[in-house]
């Protein structure tokens, strides 16, 4: 499922909580995460522009979309490179969180598919 830009709100990392509910479009870092395989529905969860518990942002990706990564995203993602992220931020344990629902919601910014 692809998020379409004109329903996004460009956002900085730091405006994260005063947008929940907000499908947004930010550019941030990603430090890796973790797999939690014998999990309920094996989440992965990855930490954005920090590390757990001090991320202000944790992007959720289930098993079934986790299949749809070539590499594991808690490796693709581990390096704290500049991503843009979209999706709708929603709240878990008042935490800010994007739901993953396609690994094109995490994309280069060198890459950047949505012209300005």
């Amino acid at each position: 499922m692809a998020f379409s830009s004109s329903a996004q709100q460009e956002i900085k990392i730091e405006d994260v909580k005063n947008h929940v509910g907000d499908s947004v479009r930010l550019m941030a870092k990603i430090y890796g995460g973790k797999y939690l395989k014998s999990s309920k529905d094996s989440p992965t969860f990855l930490d954005v522009e920090g590390k757990y518990p001090n991320a202000p942002l944790t992007l959720v990706i289930w098993s079934d979309v986790r299949s749809q990564f070539k590499t594991p995203p808690e490796k693709l993602y581990n390096n704290g490179k500049v991503e843009w992220i979209t999706g709708k931020i929603e709240l878990y344990k008042d935490k800010p969180e994007i739901v993953i629902h396609s690994p094109d919601q995490i994309y280069d910014v060198v890459a950047d598919p949505i012209s300005k």
